[in-house]
């Protein structure tokens, strides 16, 4: 027991421990003595009883490996996400680069290039849009949705002049999610089209700009002629959660297919 010396401390006589002194109470060895020369306590103060030793038990891991020092188990490599890649499509202005960008755990990589007047009367990205430039290759980012999951987004090009690159950018897809603008919905056929050929799951977005759409989802789903097992859903291509959501149900689809699939 540690204690604290005072030099004012009154020495209690040699001859007998007083009642009240701290062999009396602790009851501890004689052999180390008290006073000068003693262990440094007051006199008559024996010192704290030493603790008998004890071999120290052996600890192991769940692997039956001894433990590292001071019974620590040994630190475990964490496994690595599974990584799933995911297409963003559509058409051209319906907000594939700011999805990509809105849910980027990394700084997305954009290829946007500037429209020119070259582009006016090829690419119309709607009256509501102020979009000044575009994507002419694709657009990239990384989301982890948890510690066995990781997600990688790839943004297709809207432009039917960079169709030829789809082909690629779908290779090892396990989904995709195809974004819509309410207003413009004939711009998202060729990406349907696609991934109905490709026989990828897809789930269709609905992109609300200014938190309003053109048409209710039910005469959009009419009006693009998918069927009910194609999950149709409303989002904010600019909002993390929602966009999330959104990713949410590919992964999902993907799930659901990958299931049949190993049923059959």
């Amino acid at each position: 027991m540690d204690f604290v010396r005072s030099p004012d401390w009154p020495t209690s006589p040699t001859a007998s421990s007083p009642v009240n002194s701290a062999p009396s109470r602790y009851g501890g060895p004689t052999s180390h003595g008290g006073g000068p020369g003693g262990n440094g306590g007051p006199a008559g103060y024996a010192g704290p009883a030493t603790p008998a030793r004890h071999a120290r038990p052996t600890v192991t891991t769940d692997y039956g490996e001894p433990a590292g020092a001071g019974g620590a188990a040994p630190s475990r490599p964490k496994a690595a996400p599974i990584p799933v890649k995911i297409l963003i499509a559509g058409g051209f202005g319906v907000g594939k680069t700011t999805t990509v960008g809105a849910i980027s755990e990394i700084a997305p990589l954009t290829t946007e290039a500037e429209m020119t007047a070259a582009g006016i009367g090829v690419d119309d990205p709607g009256t509501r849009s102020e979009k000044t430039t575009t994507t002419v290759a694709m657009d990239f980012g990384c989301v982890t949705i948890d510690r066995s999951l990781k997600l990688y987004l790839f943004g297709t090009p809207g432009q039917s002049r960079f169709g030829f690159m789809w082909d690629d950018l779908a290779r090892g897809a396990l989904g995709a999610l195809v974004v819509v603008d309410s207003a413009r919905l004939d711009d998202c056929y060729p990406a349907i089209d696609f991934f109905e050929r490709a026989k990828l799951p897809f789930v269709v977005a609905v992109n609300a700009f200014d938190g309003q759409l053109a048409h209710d989802l039910d005469s959009i789903r009419w009006a693009l002629a998918i069927g009910e097992h194609v999950p149709l859903v409303r989002f904010d291509a600019r909002d993390r959660l929602s966009v999330r959501d959104a990713l949410l149900v590919v992964l999902d689809r993907a799930l659901d297919r990958a299931i049949r699939e190993r049923e059959t």
